[in-house]
């Protein structure tokens, strides 16, 4: 005890300078804007390395829970893989029937960029997430994010070897949905009180909807493809329009355990960017 009280005194000025320094770097990105955007960006080569140690470390404990989202994930494709199959086999069979040819094939018109999640963000007012792959592994700002659950959020900053993705979980985000099997959309956001659970809003209140509907992305932009699932619907909600009902979603990501996720590339976002801005 008396070695380590005497350590403490002969050493005391510098554990009071390592303290300034620890609260001036505190002042300095709690207090300036600028400052506390780059620290909270992370996407680069020292914040990303430091996340990738944490982040191995913590996924491990979360494989046996992943692995069970995965079976259940690969249980419901193949309920759909044999569903279409036997869409499919009474197309052609129509088709065959009614001398009708088979339309040549078109080429893909998004591209998946697989891709690990190293900082993730679920309490702050905006959350962001940082996932390591970059420009260097075909990352672009504005690809939609999705893990094999759901929809994650879209990318908004990139480097060389990592990325940070505005998440569903962050006010700024706005995504257009609808109840799957329908025509009805609105826009979801997330209204900052559950990371379990978001608002849609602007849905047509004429509109029966039960609970437990699915909601899936519309297709309405050049990000996400339509189809993708997003969440299910919980409950209603009041609105001041009387035209329009809000819906709560119960998401179908849980953004509290993100490890793998894919980057969605469309290959006719130029293109329809282009044609949007015409005129």
């Amino acid at each position: 005890m008396r070695n380590l009280i005497s350590f403490l005194i002969r050493h005391s000025s510098w554990f009071v300078f390592l303290l300034y320094v620890f609260i001036s770097l505190f002042l300095l990105f709690q207090n300036n804007p600028y400052q506390q955007y780059v620290y909270l960006t992370s996407a680069n080569s020292a914040s990303a390395s430091i996340y990738k140690v944490v982040s191995g470390v913590t996924s491990y404990f979360n494989l046996q829970s992943i692995n069970n989202d995965l079976q259940e994930r690969n249980a419901l494709l193949e309920m759909e893989v044999i569903n279409l199959k036997r869409q499919l086999d009474d197309c052609k069979i129509r088709m065959i029937a009614d001398s009708i040819s088979l339309p040549d094939s078109v080429a893909q018109s998004y591209e998946y960029y697989f891709a690990g999640v190293i900082n993730n963000s679920v309490s702050r007012p905006m959350n962001y997430i940082t996932i390591d792959k970059g420009s260097s592994d075909g990352i672009e700002p504005e690809m939609g994010v999705v893990d094999q659950n759901g929809v994650v959020g879209i990318v908004s900053v990139v480097s060389k070897h990592a990325a940070r993705v505005i998440s569903l979980l962050n006010p700024n985000m706005k995504l257009s949905c609808k109840v799957k099997g329908s025509d009805y959309f609105g826009s979801l956001y997330w209204d900052g009180v559950s990371p379990h659970f978001a608002v849609l809003e602007e849905m047509p209140r004429h509109v029966v909807y039960q609970k437990g509907d699915t909601i899936v992305t519309s297709g309405y932009s050049a990000v996400f493809p339509e189809g993708l699932i997003v969440g299910v619907i919980e409950s209603g909600m009041k609105t001041n329009d009387d035209n329009f009902i809000a819906l709560r979603v119960r998401l179908s990501t849980d953004f509290t355990r993100l490890s793998t996720v894919r980057a969605i590339k469309s290959n006719l976002s130029d293109e329809l960017k282009e044609i949007e801005t015409e005129g």
